[in-house]
């Protein structure tokens, strides 16, 4: 809980950073972040915009049949004019005729203005001042929002204001239906990704050339609504358009350049069209022979022709395909800036190491890219891109470093204590988890193992030091890697002795089983060791184990200078007198009542052996042998040992004199012994059967 608390609180830190980062709008994120969505266009690829806008370009073609530009007015007249004989609903010029034609072509180019009754003429804003004619400014001023709702407490609208513009000179303007200016402005990083729709001059609010082609195909007439913020909406009749409080509109580009359907102007002027082909379209004339040099940078192209944008705009609105960027793209950006770092850092709370929490980072990610760029394919939805990137890289390597640092710094620390004595697959949960392990001690019930060479101080006495080590080593090495394979602890050797511990210190289903399976798996090892030995000419040895399951004292015990993983209390002791006592008794293994309780698999095969009072305890237990060979044994010495706490003790002498002769069986002989006594000198009525224990 105190690691899940941490991660999400990393998260929720970093979601908040920046998410200030976000509300702050820096440049040089933003810059980011729009590089990041320009690829959102790639990816998508070119789609087909709508056959209501056509460009007529002042094209290579037209340049090689018609000569070099700027062309005689006089073919510009008959361009314009012959458009509106084609059908053509609006034609928007994006040039200006800012100065007189030499060879006084301006009139006929007039005419042709006046005879076409729809041409929508250019013009630009710009900042330096220049001395302007009274007229063509009087003409521009009929050109400026009309429909305009200002709410009281507004003092200033941040629209772009700009000093001076260049107009059409006043013989064309005066023929012309309306004028709308062609400026661009582009991002910090030089790309168009909005065009301005309205901009302010001399104190009053002027549309663009693609907003006024738009109100003339529609018919109606532009509405502005201006608040405190800026821009509150912008709308041709029932057309909304989305626009900023700054009255830009985010640009949804249908491809590079030839996008859009395309007529050369010398197809125009030379009438080499169908004569529907252009009925009921807006026309946006301009250059986009790339010498003119009229180019623009945009997410799909580097050079697009600057009447490409114009097209764009008029399409969006047609195709009502535009960008949208409200309030529920604000809420969708504010939730994923801090709501997925918390997500991620939960997840990683949940997953062991670094590896893991990267392929966790790399899963989140891809889906956050794939559900931002889904929304933008599907639903035009401009979600930021870098802030929500931002805010997960930086959660994960906040959190990563605390793991590193702090979790996995202690985990690995414990690995290393642990791993000489605890079996692998209990290192990796170690590893995975080690705030599972309480290191100060702690009281829990486990299975304690002993085992020990029966003999071992007569067999060193024979050897020589280097040959006892050889012979220890050959033997301790396989019993270890028993204990570890099924999952126990191996808590210390004491001399020849080994002592485990199984569901310590991580938890072990059936530890009690677990210790049985290894102590038949010690005698069948010792089996296949007295074997080697034997054939290299060495000591042969026997074993006993003692197994007891209780609850105990676990953990790091000892001085500060030196401590070991251990455990302690009454139920190790037990199991410790029990491997002393498989000497008394002639067995192997014995094991203690609550163990032989916890183990009901038909794999081990018990037979009760004697109540005992062990040394150092009051009460008798009931001690069993876990039988390695032949289990006839069991029935019959059942009855014996039924017959003998029965006190008949002369039949009970015929069953356990049958077994020792026949089977050579150590405990009947034991119990031969005692029947044989008691038959000599009757027990009192007193008598129990217990057994009471001299030694160790």
């Amino acid at each position: 809980m105190k690691k899940l608390i941490i991660f999400l609180l990393i998260g929720l830190v970093s979601g908040s950073a920046v998410f200030f980062a976000y509300r702050q709008s820096y440049p040089f994120f933003q810059h980011l972040d729009n590089k990041l969505k320009d690829n959102r266009f790639l990816i998508r690829g070119p789609v087909q915009p709508t056959r209501k806008v056509v460009i007529i370009a002042i094209d290579d073609k037209s340049i090689r049949e018609l000569g070099q530009w700027p062309w005689s007015r006089v073919m510009i007249g008959e361009l314009v004019k012959n458009l509106t004989e084609y059908g053509v609903k609006v034609s928007a010029l994006d040039i200006v005729f800012s100065e007189p034609e030499a060879r006084g072509g301006d009139l006929h180019f007039a005419e042709g203005i006046g005879l076409a009754g729809n041409v929508v003429m250019g013009y630009f804003f710009r900042d330096e001042e220049q001395l302007l004619d009274p007229a063509a400014l009087e003409q521009l001023s009929s050109a400026k929002v009309k429909l305009l709702k200002i709410d009281s407490d507004v003092t200033s609208v941040p629209i772009p204001e700009y000093k001076d513009l260049t107009p059409n000179i006043p013989l064309l303007g005066a023929k012309a239906l309306d004028f709308g200016f062609f400026n661009q402005t582009p991002d910090s990083d030089g790309v168009f990704r909005k065009s301005p729709l309205l901009l302010l001059f001399n104190g009053d609010i002027y549309p663009s050339l693609a907003l006024k082609a738009l109100r003339y195909s529609y018919g109606s007439e532009i509405f502005l609504n201006v608040a405190v913020f800026g821009v509150k909406s912008l709308s041709i009749g029932k057309q909304l358009l989305p626009v900023n409080e700054h009255g830009e509109l985010s640009l949804n580009y249908y491809g590079p350049t030839g996008s859009f359907r395309t007529v050369s102007a010398a197809d125009v002027i030379k009438k080499r069209i169908k004569q529907d082909d252009l009925k009921d379209c807006i026309a946006f004339v301009g250059a986009t022979e790339i010498g003119i040099y009229d180019i623009r940078n945009t997410p799909f192209d580097p050079a697009l022709p600057g009447v490409e944008i114009n097209a764009t705009v008029a399409a969006n609105s047609i195709d009502n395909r535009f960008i949208v960027k409200d309030g529920r793209t604000a809420a969708i950006e504010i939730g994923t800036v801090l709501f997925l770092p918390v997500l991620l850092t939960l997840l990683l709370s949940l997953v062991p190491g670094t590896l893991a929490g990267l392929g966790i980072f790399t899963v989140v990610t891809a889906l956050f890219i794939s559900g931002n760029y889904l929304l933008f394919r599907h639903y035009l939805i401009d979600v930021t891109i870098f802030y929500p990137l931002f805010s997960l890289s930086l959660s994960q390597v906040t959190a990563e470093a605390y793991r590193n640092l702090i979790v996995e710094r202690k985990g690995r620390s414990l690995k290393k204590a642990f791993s000489s004595y605890v079996s692998p697959d209990l290192v990796k949960q170690i590893e995975k988890d080690p705030d599972k392990l309480v290191l100060g001690g702690e009281q829990r019930e486990i299975t304690i193992l002993f085992s020990d060479i029966r003999g071992f101080t007569t067999i060193s006495e024979g050897l020589t030091p280097e040959a006892l080590v050889r012979l220890l080593n050959e033997y301790l090495t396989p019993m270890t890697r028993i204990v570890l394979q099924e999952k126990g602890t191996l808590d210390k050797f004491i001399g020849d002795a080994v002592m485990a511990i199984f569901n310590a210190p991580l938890d072990l289903a059936d530890h009690p089983v677990a210790a049985c399976r290894a102590a038949l798996r010690m005698l069948e090892t010792l089996k296949e060791l007295n074997t080697g030995f034997s054939t290299k000419g060495m000591n042969i040895i026997d074993i006993g184990i003692g197994i007891n399951t209780g609850l105990a004292v676990v953990g790091n015990m000892g001085a500060d200078i030196r401590f070991d993983y251990t455990a302690i209390g009454d139920s190790v002791n037990l199991a410790s007198r029990l491997e002393g006592l498989n000497k008394y008794y002639g067995t192997h293994i014995l094991v203690s009542e609550d163990t032989r309780k916890a183990v009901n698999s038909p794999e081990f095969n018990f037979r009760e052996i004697d109540r005992v009072k062990v040394k150092g305890k009051h009460l008798p237990v009931v001690i069993y042998e876990l039988i390695a060979g032949d289990v006839a044994v069991i029935g019959r010495f059942e009855s014996g040992l039924n017959l003998f706490r029965s006190a008949e003790f002369q039949g009970a002498a015929e069953i356990f004199s049958k077994l020792a002769d026949e089977l050579e069986d150590v405990p009947s002989k034991l119990y031969l012994e005692r029947c044989r006594e008691y038959l000599k000198n009757p027990p009192g009525a007193e008598w129990d059967g217990v057994y009471t224990a001299k030694t160790k």
